[in-house]
């Protein structure tokens, strides 16, 4: 059996790699990095979206959420909308051009992410690995609440 060690190194490595083997299919196919992806699904996921909602999805800071955004909007991806109720802050959504950079990158994501599981593993060890890690990121995201 493995160290706890170990597994740390291992799911670091794999995270690495995974992340890389997909950001560059991303570059190459779409144009778009993996972490501006990751982004555009949060911002299409959620309803008056906020920079903070990005800062507690991804677990960035929010100097790297804002500038983040700004290479968003200048790509013409994303655009900032007054919050009605709070002039000082803003809202993000897609822009029809982000809307279809997102489509359009969605398999090719699917795609690699499954070259690179579902297509190693079996559906139950997946599942396994699945729950595994949803219970080590829900205790780590409950114990880093504020």
């Amino acid at each position: 059996m493995a160290g706890s060690g170990e597994l740390f190194v291992d799911l670091v490595r794999v995270e690495t790699r995974l992340w890389n083997a997909v950001d560059v299919r991303l570059r190459a196919e779409h144009g778009l990095r993996l972490g501006q992806y990751d982004l555009l699904t949060v911002i299409a996921g959620r309803h008056e979206c906020r920079v903070l909602d990005l800062v507690h999805e991804v677990a960035i800071t929010v100097g790297a959420a804002s500038k983040a955004v700004d290479r968003l909007v200048e790509a013409g991806w994303c655009r900032r909308v007054a919050n009605p109720a709070d002039g000082r802050s803003s809202f993000l959504e897609l822009t029809p051009s982000g809307v279809s950079a997102l489509s359009g990158a969605r398999r090719t994501y699917e795609e690699e992410i499954a070259r690179w599981t579902s297509r190693l593993l079996s559906p139950g060890a997946l599942e396994e690995l699945a729950n595994a890690l949803r219970t080590i990121r829900a205790a780590l995201e409950a114990e880093q609440r504020p």
